[in-house]
């Protein structure tokens, strides 16, 4: 159970640092007035305030805008990736959001959908600059605050962060090694619903590949303790007190403008693996690409993957560029229609953008879940739905607070450069089949 202004259980107390205690400590846009979002079909055209722009240590750019809703919270706009030898930003997405936060009771009393429910974005949270270390907190009014009295939150941190080796390749010269260290841009937020608070965090890697993931932390709600159902695990002294296991299924709604283009084409690709024939020495594998033309709810599989290709610009060596959609660990959430499938492909609607619950006014008989808009169209501007779920046992561990645990996915690039973004120069030249040194 949580209850709040909405009707939900929260703890005020949890939106503690005021703005004054850092104002001196973080850096913040010209107008804490949320950006509003453009109308649909139109380019996004943001003012500094809103733009976030990183150059990292090995020449990679990421360039975007952003916006702030009381539903979604954070809404990235016209993100573009510029690797070093590209001579211009290479537009990746039109939009990304977090979709929905569905968290189902196990016992059946609880269900809810964070997102559009419970106004998510209300509950965003001030930042203490150790946060954000190195990094930036920039300011957003928020609208319909939860604390109503303080709707100015320094609560959107920009940083860098090492993410370990890039990569690494013996040379033939046992003294030699080519290496780097990769680099991360990474954007986040924390917002507070009920006890949990979400951190919201997007990756942008300086190898052209972003990582989307919710990690939750705070608190275990102290009134789904119930001892008697056995749908739980015990928590503190003894087996008096059982924390009820619970789903979080969190989705993410990406639309795709590579290359500026809203008219992206969809492919899955599925491999099978068969045993060794006559006169082979080991077992076969054959892949199979299928071409999504209409809409598509999809299911991951071993060896099945999903792309969105260009159909406006290709790389140097003439490969249409995509991305790829590389799926987290997850736990698929069977009880509800619109959680049975890991991906989901629409077709562009501007009323559709929540996954379940959705509260726009989409006209008579549209129905307000992604499984729902399923529904045979043609796919002419695909907007991807990504479902990764997270079946929640409590331990004695997660208390107090809350470690975080984390489910996600990420995108990445497929044919957008000729080669490896980050190849040294020594190695420039060997596209293709490579020369023995």
């Amino acid at each position: 159970m949580r209850v709040n202004t909405t009707g939900r259980a929260r703890s005020t107390a949890a939106i503690a640092l005021s703005v004054a205690a850092l104002a001196a400590c973080v850096t913040t846009g010209a107008d804490p007035a949320a950006a509003a979002p453009p109308p649909a079909g139109t380019k996004w055209d943001c003012s500094p305030a809103y733009r976030i722009e990183q150059k990292l240590a090995s020449g990679t750019s990421w360039r975007m805008c952003w916006s702030y809703e009381a539903r979604s919270g954070l809404i990235l706009h016209d993100v573009t990736y510029q690797p070093p030898g590209e001579p211009r930003p290479i537009r990746v997405l039109n939009t990304a959001r977090i979709a929905q936060i569905h968290v189902p009771y196990d016992d059946g009393s609880n269900e809810y959908n964070d997102i559009t429910d419970y106004n998510f974005g209300s509950g965003l949270v001030n930042l203490a600059p150790a946060e954000c270390p190195g990094g930036t907190i920039r300011t957003i009014r928020v609208p319909q605050a939860f604390d109503a009295d303080h709707p100015d939150v320094n609560g959107l941190c920009t940083t860098t962060r090492s993410r370990g080796h890039a990569y690494r390749m013996q040379s033939d010269t046992p003294d030699r090694a080519y290496q780097a260290q990769g680099t991360d841009m990474l954007v986040y937020t924390v917002n507070k619903v009920g006890w949990y608070e979400y951190l919201t965090e997007w990756r942008f890697s300086d190898d052209g590949v972003i990582h989307m993931d919710v990690g939750a932390t705070g608190s275990l709600s102290p009134y789904d303790y119930d001892a008697g159902d056995g749908r739980g695990w015990p928590i503190g002294d003894g087996a008096a007190s059982y924390a009820t296991s619970h789903s979080h299924n969190v989705f993410w709604r990406l639309d795709f403008g590579l290359d500026g283009s809203s008219r992206t084409a969809v492919e899955q690709y599925d491999s099978v693996v068969s045993p060794p024939g006559s006169g082979q020495q080991g077992p076969t594998a054959t892949t199979r690409r299928t071409a999504v033309t209409k809409e598509l709810a999809g299911d991951a599989r071993a060896m099945r993957w999903w792309r969105v290709v260009s159909t406006a610009g290709r790389n140097k060596d003439g490969h249409p560029r995509s991305y790829e959609i590389v799926p987290g660990a997850g736990a698929a959430y069977p009880g509800r229609p619109f959680t049975r499938h890991d991906v989901y492909f629409t077709e562009y609607n501007g009323c559709e953008q929540y996954a379940s619950r959705n509260p726009l006014d989409c006209g008579a008989g549209h129905g307000d879940s992604v499984d729902t808009w399923v529904d045979g169209q043609t796919l002419t501007h695909p907007v991807a739905w990504v479902n990764v779920g997270f079946h929640h046992i409590a331990r004695d561990e997660d208390q107090q607070p809350m470690p975080v645990h984390w489910q996600g996915f990420a995108i990445a690039p497929r044919d957008v450069t000729a080669m490896n973004p980050l190849t040294p120069p020594a190695l420039a030249g060997q596209n293709g089949q490579a020369e023995q040194e």
